[in-house]
């Protein structure tokens, strides 16, 4: 799964925790080289991918940190991006359901090997969205009062509407599954679905209507994996096929964009074939940004030596990703 590729090797006492800005990021990006340009198969049959969670993110698309002077198009940024990583993560089927003629285009812009993580639709998982974001023909379809509210939750529509929702974003991400492009949906459920048998069944459903395309689920209420609901959860993912991605954060962080508060759990085997990390960022030891900073200020904070030596001994037997 997708995540921040991060150089920790090179991080020191005196480094500032935060992002040291575009030049230095780019300077490490140099030192990186083709490091995750191709899958990682491993000895027992497994493959690591390696990828951000964007390829068009303003970190990325700033001069000299990422693409060279002469990727300009949407079109020349994914090629080349493709060239360098094996693995992407689609923030954008978070805001807006995706369209088949944009999921053909990225299966023509991408080799063989390339895989896209596509995140699920907010109203797939009980978030919010945009009235203005979705298809014409589904706000068109609204009673006027609801029409008029900037922004809708799924048991706000009918039956119908909510099955149109998740057969649109079946039919947009077709033609990746198709291409073979599509690495898993990824369903990010809100802080405010946490254990009970109600959360189960909603993601239940989830897999029953998503038939074969592939998912992955991510927690963000703590509490799915404390000391009395971890077993279960990971009794629940593996009975139901179901991968998880793991996360690391910062403690106590009170982002708006990751309101989680928890460090991840150790990667087990047992929940499927395929699992996922994802590294938004942290900080061992000084304060995060604080309430009014972007999104991208949020999660720019390097994952250093400490961290990274905490992940390496617990992935000693890894799963298959």
């Amino acid at each position: 799964m997708a995540g921040s590729l991060i150089r920790s090797d090179d991080v020191s006492a005196s480094d500032d925790p935060h992002d040291p800005g575009w030049p230095a990021a780019g300077e490490r990006m140099k030192a990186v080289g083709d490091a995750g340009r191709l899958p990682i198969r491993l000895p027992g049959g497994g493959v690591v991918r390696v990828g951000t969670a964007s390829w068009t993110d303003s970190t990325m698309t700033a001069a000299g940190v990422f693409y060279p002077p002469e990727a300009r198009s949407a079109e020349e940024r994914l090629r080349y991006y493709a060239s360098r990583f094996p693995l992407v993560e689609v923030d954008a089927t978070y805001y807006a359901l995706p369209q088949e003629q944009m999921s053909q285009l990225w299966v023509e812009r991408t080799p063989e090997h390339f895989v896209f993580d596509v995140k699920a639709h907010a109203l797939m998982t009980g978030q919010p969205t945009e009235t203005r974001r979705l298809p014409k023909s589904i706000r068109e379809a609204l009673p006027d009062a609801m029409r008029e509210k900037s922004r809708l939750y799924g048991k706000d529509l009918s039956a119908e509407l909510r099955d149109e929702v998740w057969d649109a974003f079946k039919r947009g991400i077709e033609p990746l599954r198709a291409g073979g492009r599509l690495g898993a949906v990824l369903l990010q459920f809100p802080r405010w679905v946490f254990p009970s048998h109600e959360a189960r069944e909603q993601i239940r459903e989830a897999r029953e209507r998503m038939g074969e395309v592939p998912i992955a689920v991510e927690f963000r209420h703590g509490s799915w994996f404390n000391e009395k609901n971890a077993e279960r959860t990971l009794r629940f993912l593996t009975d139901n096929a179901i991968p998880y991605v793991m996360v690391t954060s910062r403690r106590g962080s009170r982002a708006r964009c990751h309101q989680w508060s928890w460090s991840p759990p150790r990667p087990s085997r047992s929940c499927a074939s395929t699992a996922g990390v994802r590294t938004p960022g942290r900080s061992g030891t000084s304060r995060p940004p604080n309430a009014s900073a972007t999104c991208t200020t949020r999660t720019s904070w390097r994952t250093g030596r400490p961290a990274s030596r905490r992940w390496r001994t617990r992935r000693r037997r890894p799963t298959r990703s």
